[in-house]
């Protein structure tokens, strides 16, 4: 069996877009007729280029290769061009196909991912949600509203989510660490009293910066967080302060979660050797895929550290998260995005059920992917995945966060 065919779509989720702007879906074909989906999860350039870079990943270091032989396509990768460094582009765009090799390995073993690097381990997987705005409430508001987000708390919690995500302190930028206005600590302090309050014991509140922070403001704003008892505290200064990172950690009494911007095995092992992360947030479709997870995983586990797998794209990253799920001890939580069209993608193979994601007995990725439906919602913009505000902070009016919603 070898890998003959590519075909790559990006998709624009209907409006408000949570997941982000597209999501970009490659479809792997072997010379045997068997098919593979996966999902990449790169966005530091547009889709029309990363398209390029995928077919290049492809035909150069992919086409007539055995799918099994992932260790060694992943070494051609992560070498091209005399690297051997972790390059988010490039292996963000190797994570979707090496997602879609699993795909096809799994469906020509009649038998789903995670039975083919490890098994079962867990037979649910606990789910958390980002608080996004029910339908009858105004979207400018919710985002400065604790009110709100206590009522969209209670109601996550009533469907059986034990764990609730949301960052009200303000938006990212592209000019690196702020300290906090003392508007934007109030309104997170607020935000997490009443969501508290709305919620008691019965989930977890985690708390989402953006990486936004100095390590001086992350640790102002982190013990001012402390009375309600967050789950963690993700990703308090930019990824790229490791070191800062850890000083935060050793300074606030809230775990310290990172992970999303992050790739590859060597720069998570940087966060567990400095302390500054005891839950790491892979995002398999810029991680590295699935084996890459794998490793991680397992670096984590002789930390003592916990896997929660990040979600903000499309359901067949969410797929490919929930297999690594199903096999490692040490996994906390995946991140879910409930919407219609999440939904309908994969045909509802995947479900939160009482709080608890219930993996599909379907071989592979365990989904059901609607190829017609994701071609039918094509990306037609020259926007990014997701984009940085180039305003400062500002210390006189309110910063607002808007949840990572295009603008439409």
């Amino acid at each position: 069996m070898k890998l003959q065919n590519l075909d790559i779509i990006v998709t624009a989720p209907p409006t408000p877009g949570w997941g982000g702007r597209y999501w970009i879906f490659v479809k792997l074909e072997t010379n045997t007729g068997v098919i593979g989906w996966g999902e990449c999860y790169a966005s530091s350039i547009g889709p029309n280029a990363m398209t390029h870079v995928i077919q290049d990943i492809f035909e150069r270091h992919m086409a007539d290769e055995n799918p099994q032989n992932i260790e060694l396509m992943f070494r051609r990768v992560y070498s091209s061009g005399f690297t051997q460094r972790p390059d988010l582009t490039v292996i963000g765009a190797w994570s979707g196909l090496e997602i879609a090799c699993w795909d096809i390995l799994g469906k020509d073993h009649d038998c789903p991912i995670h039975a083919l690097i490890g098994g079962t381990i867990n037979d649910t997987i606990r789910a958390y949600s980002y608080l996004y705005p029910l339908p009858h409430q105004n979207i400018s508001e919710f985002w400065i509203s604790p009110e709100l987000a206590a009522e969209t708390a209670s109601a996550f919690v009533k469907r059986g989510y034990t764990a609730l995500k949301f960052d009200p302190a303000g938006p990212y930028t592209v000019r690196g660490g702020h300290m906090p206005a003392m508007s934007d600590i109030r309104r997170s302090v607020a935000f997490c009293r009443s969501i508290r309050e709305a919620v008691g014991d019965k989930a977890d509140i985690l708390f989402g910066t953006h990486g936004q922070f100095t390590a001086a403001g992350a640790i102002r704003l982190g013990q001012a967080l402390e009375p309600y008892a967050p789950l963690w505290f993700e990703e308090p200064v930019s990824p790229d302060a490791i070191d800062a990172m850890a000083v935060v950690a050793r300074s606030v009494r809230i775990p310290i979660a990172t992970g999303e911007r992050l790739t590859t095995k060597g720069e998570f092992a940087h966060a567990l050797r400095t302390g500054a992360a005891t839950i790491l947030q892979p995002a398999l479709g810029r991680a590295g895929g699935i084996w890459e997870g794998r490793k991680i995983a397992a670096l984590a586990e002789v930390y003592n550290a916990q896997i929660a797998p990040h979600l903000y794209a499309g359901p067949v990253e969410w797929a490919a998260n929930i297999q690594l799920a199903i096999t490692i001890p040490n996994i906390l939580m995946c991140e879910t995005i409930e919407t219609h069209f999440h939904d309908k993608l994969i045909k509802g193979t995947l479900r939160v059920e009482d709080g608890f994601i219930v993996p599909s007995k379907l071989p592979g990725l365990g989904i059901d992917f609607d190829e017609e439906l994701a071609r039918a919602h094509p990306y037609n913009g020259d926007e990014l995945h997701l984009q940085m505000q180039e305003d400062p902070c500002s210390y006189s009016e309110e910063n607002i966060f808007e949840g990572g919603a295009p603008t439409y």
